[in-house]
């Protein structure tokens, strides 16, 4: 059993590239909750559903969402004046919705995540990293914003001027999540975000050491290709975080964790493997996922 730890599309990419490799029975993957979100009446979960859809084949071109879906609902509600800022397809919607009536009659948010991917068809387990509510803050421009909203509202460019993880000192990672840490063949930190994708799974007590204890091989995936992160707000993260941009980024992000580094630069201070990273096509995908699993099967801890 494979393990990948991940939060946006980087680690959805590997994800996918790994369940053509090993198989959906052979694939656990830990996906950040600290993005979720409630709004239009509904609990959403964008990165294990991101995950979810990506290991169904059936991600949006934009990269977010259900591909060809439909809009219906939220043109509804622009038409009757109500804020549609944060935009779910309908079928999106109806994800969430069965979600949130799931978590409405007790059930835990596993369970409920379980429900989602069961019915996109999945044999990959996809897990939140938590039970427990944690939600990431960003202060811009003198206010904090729940994630969502500095992503969304805030406007390209907006400053980062802190993060905050509400609510993780008292969260603890699930029993599930410990289980496939303890059985993993090899755990792969995916290409995502590595201070407010990874850094939320990681901070959640009991995560880190989980990952040191376990018998498997712990080894990352840089998101940064040619020095730079592929899509979205890294660079500016992991600058607040005072590192820069690159393999180095990452070492330091994981300090303590690492068996082994995949970059597409040299690595220095712990075993790496150079490649090109950029994962742009089902077969750089799988390339990709074939390598990083070759490079942990040569590590022993």
């Amino acid at each position: 059993m494979i393990v990948v730890l991940a939060g946006g599309t980087g680690g959805a990419k590997l994800a996918r590239g790994l369940l053509d490799v090993v198989g959906g029975d052979g694939l656990v993957v830990v996906a950040n909750t600290a993005d979720d979100i409630e709004v239009h009446g509904v609990h959403v979960s964008p990165d294990p559903d991101l995950v979810s859809l990506w290991l169904a084949d059936l991600i949006d071109a934009r990269g977010y969402g259900l591909r060809g879906d439909t809009w219906a609902v939220m043109d509804g509600l622009e038409a009757l004046g109500r804020p549609a800022w944060f935009r779910l397809g309908d079928r999106d919607l109806a994800l969430c919705l069965v979600r949130t009536e799931l978590l409405r009659a007790g059930r835990r948010p596993t369970e409920a995540q379980a429900e989602v991917t069961r019915g996109l068809g999945l044999e990959a387990r996809v897990l939140p990293m938590s039970d427990d509510p944690v939600r990431t803050q960003v202060r811009t421009r003198g206010r904090w914003l729940p994630f969502q909203e500095f992503m969304i509202l805030a406007g390209p460019g907006a400053p980062v001027e802190d993060v905050d993880l509400r609510g993780v000192d008292a969260a603890r990672p699930t029993p599930e999540v410990l289980a496939a840490v303890g059985e993993a063949e090899a755990i792969v930190v995916g290409p995502s975000n590595p201070v407010i994708s990874i850094g939320p799974i990681l901070a959640v007590p009991g995560m880190r050491a989980a990952l040191a204890e376990a018998r498997a091989p712990v080894i990352a995936v840089s998101p940064f290709v040619d020095g730079r992160a592929v899509k979205g707000p890294t660079d500016a993260f992991v600058a607040h975080a005072g590192l820069e941009p690159g393999a180095g980024a990452v070492a330091e992000a994981y300090r303590g964790l690492l068996d082994g580094l995949v970059a597409d630069e040299p690595v220095s201070g712990l075993p790496g493997l150079e490649t090109d990273t950029l994962m742009d096509s089902p077969a750089a995908r799988r390339r990709v996922a074939e390598e990083t699993l070759a490079f942990a099967r040569s590590l022993r801890r």
